[in-house]
C-alpha cells in the first residue's frame, strides 16, 4: 500500500510537471505565430492557401464575382516547388491564361514583343516582360503565338531547351494531310518537350470557369513526363485532361475545333430534304390543285397551314428513322447467326447518330405544337368560322354537331399530346447532364421501350388523323395520296418489325445470339446409349 501510494504521489507530480511544459510550450508556439514573440534563428512560419478544385469554377471577369469593383480579383499565394508558369503571347487567349493560372495558386510570366503596352491588360499578379526573359524564367511555357509566327522566335531556342513548350495554336481549316502545327513546333525545338492542349478550350471558359463551358483538355506528346507536368497543371486548373496519346495525334486534336456539327450534318440534311418533299407534295395538293381546276387562291395557305401539315409529316418519319437502324441490326444478325459480324458502315454510322436523329423529330413537334396553337390567332381562322356561321344560319341549321367527328377530334388530340409527352421525356433523358444520373436499365427503358410508345402513339395520331379520308376519292388530287398515307408507310413498318421480334421463337434465337451464340459453331452430337435421353441427337453451342 505505502509502495502503490508513493507511486500514485510520483506519478501526480510528473504529471503537473508536464502539464506545466505543455502549456509554457503552446503558449510560445501561439506567440511565434503570431509572431509576437521572435526567437534567434528561428525563422516564423508562413501560411499557404490550399487550392480546392471548387474554387477553379469561380468567375474570373471583373464584376461577376466577389468584389466586382476590383480590377482583378486576388490571386492565391505559390506554394513552394510550384512551377513558374510562361505564356509567349499577349493576345486574349494569353490573357485569359494568365488569369486562370494567377488565380490556381501560380507564378505566371508574361512574354510579349511590347511588354509596357501589353502590362495594363493582364493581371497585376503576372509579371510582363520581353519574350527572352519570359522563357529563361519560366519552367513551362505555354506559345500563344499563331503559327506562322513560329520562326521569330528561332532566338529562343537555346533559352527553351529541355523545357516543356504547349502548343495552343489551331488552324483556319482542317487539315488532313499534316503536318500539325505542334509537330511543326517540334521540328523548330527539337531539344525541347513540345505537348499539344487547350486548343479546344477558349478564352471565355478559362475566365468564367469549367462549369460554364467544356472541361475537356485533349493533350498529346512524345514526351511522357511532360505530358504528365501539364495534366497536373490542368487538374488544378479544374479541367479534365484526356490523354490522346503520341504528338501524332495533334492532327486531330487540332481538327476538332474546326469541325462544324460532324454528326448532325445527314441528320440535318434529312430533315431538310423531307421538309422540302413533303412541303411540296402538300403545296401542289393543297394550293396548286385548287388553283388549276377551278382557279380558286388558296395561297394564304403556304406559310402557315402548309407548313403546320409538313411539320408532323417530317416529324413521322424521322421518329421511325431513329429506331429504323436497331431492327436492321437485329434481323442482320438473326441472318448471319452472330453477334461478331460487323455492320456495314452505313448501318454503322446510322446508328451513332440516332440521337440526332431523334433531336431533330422532337424540334419539328414542337413547332408543329406551336403552329397548331398559333391557328386559332390568324385571321383566315375568324373569317373562315363567321362564314360557317352564316351557311349554318342561311340554311336554318340549328346545329352542326357530329358524334363521329367530335370523338375523332377528341381522340386526335389526345393521343397527339401524349405522343409529345413521350417525345419531350426521350428529349430531356438523352441529355448528358440528365442520362449520367440513370443507370443503363433506366435508360434503355425510357429510350428503347417509351420510345415506341411514342411512336405507336404518334402513329395512331396520325391514323386518328385521317380517319377514313382514305377511302374518299376526292382526296387523291391530280392523283396523288393523301399526306398521311405516305407518312404511315415507314412508322407501320418499324412497328410491324418490333412486333415481329417480340415472336417468341425470334426473340429467344436473338437472345441467344446477343449472348454469345453462333450458328456457325452449332454442331450435332449423339449422346451416349446410357445417357437418361436414349442416344437422341442433341444440338449444343461449343
Amino acid at each position: 500500500m505505502e509502495t502503490t501510494s508513493s507511486y500514485q504521489e510520483e506519478n501526480h507530480e510528473f504529471t503537473e510537471e508536464a502539464q506545466a511544459r505543455f502549456s509554457v510550450h503552446a503558449s510560445f508556439s501561439l506567440l511565434r505565430t503570431l509572431n509576437v514573440v521572435k526567437f534567434p534563428g528561428v525563422q516564423p512560419r508562413t501560411t499557404t492557401k490550399c487550392i480546392m478544385p471548387d474554387e477553379m469554377s469561380r468567375p474570373l471577369i471583373p464584376g461577376r464575382g466577389e468584389g466586382g469593383d476590383s480590377r482583378h480579383l486576388e490571386a492565391t499565394m505559390s506554394e513552394p516547388g510550384t512551377p513558374v508558369i510562361g505564356i509567349l503571347g499577349s493576345g486574349d487567349f494569353s490573357r485569359s491564361l494568365a488569369t486562370r493560372l494567377v488565380a490556381s495558386g501560380y507564378q505566371v510570366v508574361v512574354g510579349s514583343r511590347t511588354p509596357k503596352r501589353s502590362v495594363a491588360l493582364f493581371p497585376e499578379e503576372a509579371e510582363v516582360t520581353s519574350q527572352m526573359e519570359a522563357a529563361s524564367q519560366a519552367d513551362l511555357v505555354f506559345v500563344a503565338v499563331f503559327p506562322e509566327h513560329y520562326s521569330t522566335l528561332i532566338d529562343l531556342r537555346p533559352t527553351l531547351a529541355g523545357k516543356t513548350l504547349v502548343d495552343v495554336s489551331n488552324s483556319l481549316r482542317i487539315n488532313q494531310k499534316g503536318p500539325s502545327n505542334a509537330e511543326q513546333l517540334a521540328n523548330l525545338f527539337p531539344e525541347s518537350s513540345v505537348v499539344k492542349g487547350f486548343n479546344t478550350i477558349s478564352a471565355w471558359t478559362l475566365q468564367v470557369g469549367s462549369r460554364d463551358g467544356s472541361r475537356q483538355v485533349f493533350l498529346c506528346s512524345d514526351s511522357q513526363t511532360a505530358k504528365s507536368s501539364v495534366v497536373q497543371l490542368c487538374r488544378r486548373m479544374g479541367f479534365v485532361p484526356v490523354d490522346m496519346g503520341l504528338l501524332s495525334s495533334s492532327l486531330e486534336i487540332e481538327n476538332l475545333p474546326l469541325y462544324l456539327f460532324p454528326s448532325w450534318r445527314i441528320p440535318i440534311l434529312c430533315t431538310l430534304s423531307l421538309f422540302i418533299f413533303f412541303y411540296l407534295y402538300n403545296a401542289t395538293r393543297d394550293v396548286l390543285q385548287p388553283y388549276t381546276t377551278v382557279g380558286k387562291s388558296l395561297l394564304y395557305k403556304l406559310p402557315i397551314d402548309i407548313v403546320n401539315v409538313t411539320l408532323p409529316s417530317v416529324a413521322l418519319v424521322m421518329l421511325s428513322l431513329v429506331y429504323l437502324p436497331g431492327l436492321c441490326a437485329a434481323f442482320l444478325q438473326l441472318w448471319s447467326g452472330t453477334k461478331y459480324n460487323r455492320f456495314p458502315n452505313w448501318l454503322d454510322g446510322w446508328l451513332t447518330r440516332r440521337k440526332q436523329f431523334g433531336l431533330c423529330c422532337f424540334l419539328c413537334a414542337v413547332l408543329h405544337a406551336i403552329y397548331s396553337l398559333c391557328r386559332p390567332m390568324r385571321k383566315s381562322s375568324h373569317l373562315k368560322l363567321l362564314s360557317v356561321a352564316f351557311k349554318q344560319m342561311k340554311e336554318g341549321k340549328e346545329e352542326l354537331w357530329v358524334d363521329e367527328e367530335v370523338w375523332r377530334m377528341e381522340l386526335y388530340l389526345s393521343v397527339g399530346i401524349m405522343a409529345f409527352g413521350l417525345l419531350s421525356l426521350l428529349a430531356v433523358t438523352s441529355l448528358p447532364s440528365v442520362a449520367n444520373t440513370i443507370n443503363w436499365r433506366e435508360f434503355t427503358f425510357i429510350q428503347s421501350t417509351l420510345g415506341y410508345c411514342a411512336l405507336f402513339m404518334a402513329t395512331l395520331h396520325t391514323v386518328l388523323f385521317g380517319w377514313d379520308r382514305a377511302f374518299d376519292p376526292g382526296q387523291y388530287r391530280y392523283y396523288l395520296p393523301p399526306t398521311f398515307l405516305l407518312v404511315l408507310i415507314l412508322p407501320l413498318t418499324v412497328l410491324l418489325g418490333r412486333l415481329a421480334l417480340f415472336l417468341p421463337c425470334v426473340a429467344m434465337r436473338l437472345r441467344q445470339i446477343r449472348r454469345g451464340w453462333e450458328r456457325s459453331r452449332h454442331i450435332r452430337f449423339t449422346l451416349p446409349d446410357n445417357d437418361c435421353r436414349n442416344g437422341l441427337e442433341d444440338v449444343s453451342n461449343v
